[in-house]
């Protein structure tokens, strides 16, 4: 079988459905290898200009002509064309990764929606994910197939689209191994960057979704109850947001390298996602897999992931968050406590994503 994946969220800075997309497509090479199946992997990306994706791995190929992602969405909101196999010749099935599943002539289609903030928080998304609502639709009428990163994204895609609850698979995400290793960032690099040796950190595009005004109104009015409250860091690229994070006490780094944001987390006091809405909440394992503790929004998938290592509070309410993050400032932060969050994480691997996804193609395939 040919298997071709969505590759744009590959082109550029990554975010999260970026990391997503990179270490599935690493780990999809080994999962054929233990299922034994006939598989050829490959990668489309939807760009006219530095579409070529880098440090593929061996096997995998990049195929397709350079075509803008905009030109090909507001063609398929409309009508199914051009097919996928127009543009990158015959294959056994594609996958969409990032929300968006090309129409096909015979090809079988999977689409990965990895939360339904386009439907629940509309007003809180960029106008090319508000298009969600028209280009996921269109998908599962041609009878794409599903795949979700938790088991409440699942529930919530089942009941809004009336889905069988065999056309949506879970595919949990993955924690890479380094993170395991991170270490606090040394004093010239925090010096460097303007951050105190003391801080609390939000990791994530800024933007509505994350619920970053009521973090900050939650920070200010601790800090002027707790003048001892820890400097409040964002890192992440800007969005639709940008010009949150105003202040002498927060600081905002931008978007980073790996090594440096894992060297960032793994001194944080504390990893902040109050967010209003996550189909999963990377940055919650992440941080649990370098020892440290978080505050996270009371949301169904949050709650999924985080477990009971984290604490919880309501995004909507200002103050039970600034209460929320005097508890995690005042929680265990002992040996034992850091294994547990670190063993948590460690349940969540890539491999298993990987799997998940070759198991899901199998069955759209069989």
């Amino acid at each position: 079988m040919r298997i071709t994946l969505d590759g744009t969220p590959l082109l550029g800075r990554r975010t999260g459905i970026g990391t997503y997309v990179a270490r599935v497509l690493d780990a999809l090479p080994a999962a054929v290898r233990r299922a034994d199946v006939d598989a050829r992997l490959e990668v489309m990306t939807w760009s006219l200009r530095g579409g070529r994706v880098r440090g593929l791995p061996d096997g995998v190929r990049q195929v397709g002509p350079p075509v803008p992602a905009r030109v090909l969405r507001e063609a398929w909101a409309r009508w199914d064309v051009p097919p996928v196999e127009a543009l990158v010749g015959r294959t056994s099935l594609v996958h969409g990764t990032n929300f968006v599943s090309p129409p096909t002539r015979h090809a079988r289609e999977v689409v990965t929606v990895h939360d339904l903030a386009y439907v629940h928080l509309p007003q809180t998304v960029s106008a090319d994910a508000a298009r969600y609502r028209t280009l996921v639709p269109r998908a599962l009428a041609r009878g794409a197939h599903v795949l979700v990163p938790s088991g409440a994204t699942a529930a919530a895609v089942r009941e809004h689209y009336a889905l069988d609850p065999e056309r949506v698979s879970v595919t949990p995400l993955g924690v890479d191994p380094g993170w395991s290793d991170a270490r606090p960032p040394g004093e010239a690099w925090r010096r460097d960057h303007g951050l105190p040796e003391e801080y609390v950190l939000f990791v994530g595009t800024l933007e509505p979704r994350k619920n970053l005004a009521r973090l900050l109104a939650a920070h200010r009015a601790l800090r002027a109850d707790v003048p001892g409250t820890p400097t409040l860091v964002l890192a992440g690229q800007a969005g639709s947001d940008a010009a949150a994070g105003a202040g002498a006490d927060v600081v905002r780094t931008g978007w980073l390298e790996d090594a440096e944001l894992r060297a960032l987390v793994a001194g944080a006091r504390a990893v902040l996602l109050p967010s209003l809405d996550e189909g999963f909440g990377l940055p919650v394992l992440e941080a649990f897999a370098a020892g440290r503790p978080v505050l996270a929004g009371d949301v169904p998938a949050l709650r999924e992931v985080g477990g009971p290592h984290a604490t919880y509070a309501d995004p909507y309410d200002v103050t039970a968050l600034a209460g929320a993050l005097q508890d995690v400032l005042d929680a265990d932060d002992g040996d034992t406590a850091r294994a547990a969050r670190a063993a948590w994480a460690a349940r969540f691997t890539w491999d298993a994503t990987a799997d998940a996804t070759l198991a899901a193609y199998r069955r759209v395939l069989a």
